[in-house]
């Protein structure tokens, strides 16, 4: 919301500089995005009237113009504009002068005659294209007549005024109006706010039921209600109109439009004007849209309706959706001499819903999704008709045509000022917070210490006992609320049991050399099914703001390869990366998701790079797994299992493990899938994925500490000779199961495959450690246990024990 500090001043007496100004309202309100000035480093632009407008000799496109700039001799100026005309107030650029962007003129000639400065458009000293009026767009402007020759140009055209960008948050959508500023600032600064109610003169020889028959649904419309204005000629509007509309951001159109603009950004109201005579019956509907039905609104798109949207029908059909745009066959033409107009309340729900899916969001829409002051409707309504039928010599119907009146009352709330000083930590009087709440235009009933407010239907922002209190400490000032420190038995602060799980896997994937992403937790439908632990369906936004955002995400790995990809394509090739995060599991009988903690890893390239020390290591599936071990065995998981598995379409077939955990499917592990890797356009990719809350809830008990053996350990080294099909983990899990107490553990130190051993069979190289806590093993202890297991192992697996 654009605010002009001189506009302001209609309603306020306020003599504050802008910057200071603003910095309170930011401090007291709301957010200020920029303050500016519309002339600030313009220099030397003034009022010319062109005198003789004639062709230049040497161009099709170009005219000489004798131009009064009040000095004694009249100026030769070279023009393109295709527009320029004799006896015209028009901007003008002097030699020396500085425009838009910091242009400097100087005087030069053009195909060989002199120019003596330049006749400006708007552009180009500074106007954007989206405020310049229609007819001016591709021209010069035209001063009013009343423009003085040699005067600087900047007052005629409201640059001289000081513009506050206001951010207007969703809860103070009543400082989307410059009356509901004023009284902001009013209630800020302790000053009065003088606002001049309208006073219109209807004709009383026609009445408002010789037009119009209205009918609208309370539930659709709380009040909807319409004026007629008669005999109006439609035409460009004054330049003081002008002025306020283009400096608060919207472009003039005509007389009418631009006075139901005026309101909405006078009193936060939005109006909407219909030429009558194209009002099919003369009757007009608020409802719900029909299936099949259609309307083109007023940016000439054809719009298929919903059945939420609320219409305004006459008898053929839509002619406007309610809130949001009008249709293009009921709008104001120049041709139009009979306005109906507009003004309501329509449920902001509705009003969303319709923006949103029409992707239609409009400066009315804006405000009736927020809220708008259902107490001056009225107001607003007969205000536009005085300023329509002012400005365009036009006669008021008497009367108004009601389809719904909502009767408002003022907010009543009770509160204490003891309340208010326990919540703040301050110590205010009674008299202090009531004088609060009366410069905010509040009414105070006060019996002791309690407190009885009546909150106005322009506050209505305001609804319990919290909103006040924040009125208070905005008011007060929060620079000048007590700084306190908390009171009471100390409490000491620890992680819970998951907070401990969760930041030390972090902290340990970081010890492996990974670093952390963050990805979205909104993905698209076919990611979010993909790389999937457990089955469940998909959650979907209502709402999405893009198709790439549309589903709550199902799986950590899809994000990592979106990082992948977005590092690759920029010249990064080793990336190694990790992400903990929830996944969004839903049953089908459940309209919400259960969140999940998950953790997953992606890694491509050179895990190590060479140096003149090391040789470089390439990320394999083995590399990946050995991370996965070691954030396993930190956080107390033992008997991890891998088994080979094909379960996952984007893994690779061949490179792909589950991870158990006793019985417990824990994750995967392996290479991503070549069609995958194409898709995203990367190298060879190895990732993992792991269920983190199974890991939480499996291990949530103390770990007991185990001293280390005093005594001398024994190992064995044996080499054996199998079927390439068997896989290590089944060879070991035997070994474990046959074996005493005493083996401690097993390591797989070489795997060979060669002719000597055959075409179909692979050596496994074991390293066997043995150990007692209780006492030194002896050799023959070890042996007996060890020849047994190998007796066994080679019926079992038809080994050979080399």
């Amino acid at each position: 919301m654009k605010i002009s500090t001189k506009w302001l001043k209609d309603y306020i007496d306020l003599d504050i500089d802008a910057q200071e100004l603003a910095e309170k309202i930011e401090r007291t309100a709301v957010e200020v995005d920029s303050v500016s000035r519309p002339d600030k480093g313009l220099k030397k632009i003034v009022v010319g009237k062109t005198i003789e407008v004639k062709k230049h000799p040497g161009s099709d496109h170009l005219n000489i113009c004798k131009v009064d700039i009040g000095e004694e001799e009249l100026a030769q100026i070279v023009c393109g504009a295709p527009n320029i005309i004799a006896n015209k107030k028009v901007i003008v650029a002097l030699p020396g002068s500085r425009i838009a962007g910091n242009v400097k003129i100087k005087r030069s000639k053009m195909r060989g005659e002199i120019s003596e400065g330049m006749i400006c458009s708007l552009q180009e000293i500074g106007f954007s294209e989206s405020v310049v009026p229609k007819d001016y767009a591709d021209g010069i402007y035209f001063l009013p007549e009343n423009a003085e020759p040699g005067d600087a140009v900047y007052s005629y055209l409201g640059m001289d005024e000081d513009i506050i960008d206001l951010d207007v948050t969703p809860n103070r959508a009543d400082m989307l109006s410059m009356r509901g500023t004023a009284y902001e600032l009013a209630a800020i600064y302790d000053k009065k706010v003088t606002v001049k109610k309208p006073e219109i003169q209807e004709d009383e020889s026609d009445s408002i039921e010789k037009y119009l028959q209205i009918a609208a649904d309370e539930k659709l419309s709380s009040t909807y209600l319409i004026r007629v204005i008669k005999d109006v000629h439609v035409k460009e509007s004054p330049m003081w109109l002008q002025k306020r509309l283009w400096n608060a951001g919207i472009r003039p159109t005509n007389n009418v439009v631009d006075v139901t603009n005026y309101i909405l950004l006078e009193y936060g109201q939005p109006l909407h004007s219909f030429d009558y005579d194209k009002i099919a019956g003369k009757k007009i509907e608020v409802r719900l849209a029909k299936t099949g039905e259609s309307l083109t609104t007023l940016d000439d798109e054809k719009r298929e309706l919903l059945a939420s949207d609320i219409v305004i029908a006459d008898a053929n059909g839509p002619i406007a959706l309610a809130g949001t745009m009008g249709g293009l066959e009921s709008g104001i033409s120049e041709t139009t001499e009979i306005v109906a107009l507009e003004a309501a309340v329509f449920n902001s729900s509705s009003i969303r819903k319709t923006a949103r899916k029409h992707n239609l969001h409009s400066e009315a829409s804006m405000r009736f999704e927020r809220g708008i002051n259902r107490e001056t409707v009225l107001e607003a309504l007969n205000k536009a008709v005085q300023l329509i039928a002012e400005l365009g010599n036009g006669k008021i119907v008497s009367g108004i045509a009601k389809g719904a009146k909502e009767n408002v009352q003022a907010t009543s709330i009770k509160i204490t000022t003891k309340k208010i000083n326990d919540v703040l930590g301050t110590k205010l009087s009674d008299v202090t917070i009531i004088d609060i709440f009366e410069r905010l235009g509040f009414e105070v009933e006060g019996k002791e210490d309690t407190l009885q407010v009546l909150v106005p239907a322009r506050r209505w922002d305001i609804s319990i006992p919290a909103d006040l209190i924040e009125e208070v400490a905005r008011i007060y000032g929060y620079d000048n609320l007590p700084a306190t420190l908390p009171s009471g038995d100390a409490t000491p602060g620890r992680y819970t049991y998951k907070q401990r799980v969760i930041r030390d896997t972090r902290s340990i994937l970081e010890s492996t050399g990974l670093m952390q992403a963050i990805s979205y937790g909104l993905t698209s439908s076919k990611k979010a099914q993909r790389f999937m632990l457990d089955a469940a369906q998909e959650t979907h936004l209502d709402f999405p703001m893009s198709s790439d955002r549309t589903t709550l995400r199902m799986n950590l790995v899809s994000g990592l390869l979106d990082d992948v990809a977005y590092n690759n394509a920029r010249k990064v090739s080793n990336v190694m990366l990790y992400e903990q995060g929830r996944v969004f599991y839903r049953a089908e009988e459940d309209e919400r998701p259960q969140e999940i903690e998950h953790v997953a890893a992606a890694m491509t390239g050179l895990y190590e790079s060479q140096s003149w020390h090391d040789e470089k290591k390439v990320v394999d599936f083995y590399v990946i797994k050995g991370i996965v071990d070691h954030l396993l065995a930190k956080l107390g998981a033992t008997n991890v299992i891998y088994k080979a598995t094909q379960r996952y379409e984007e893994m690779h077939p061949g490179r792909t493990a589950d991870i158990f955990l006793d019985d417990l499917l824990l994750g995967f592990i392996g290479e991503i899938h070549p069609n995958i890797a194409k898709e995203y356009g990367i190298a060879r990719t190895y990732v993992f994925e792991l269920d983190l809350q199974k890991i939480i809830d499996f291990n949530n008990k103390l770990t007991v500490y185990q001293p280390v053996s005093k005594y001398p350990v024994i190992t064995r080294d044996v080499a054996i000779a199998i079927n390439k099909d068997i896989e290590n983990a089944k060879i070991v899990d035997f070994i474990q199961s046959r074996s005493s107490k005493i083996l401690k553990t097993i390591e797989l130190f070489d795997v060979y495959e060669g002719g000597k051993i055959g075409i179909n069979k692979k050596s496994m190289a074991y390293k066997l450690t043995y150990s007692d806590v209780s006492k030194t093993l002896a050799d023959d202890e070890v042996n007996v246990d060890f020849e047994k297991v190998m007796q066994e192992l080679k019926q079992e697996f038809k080994a050979e024990i080399r």
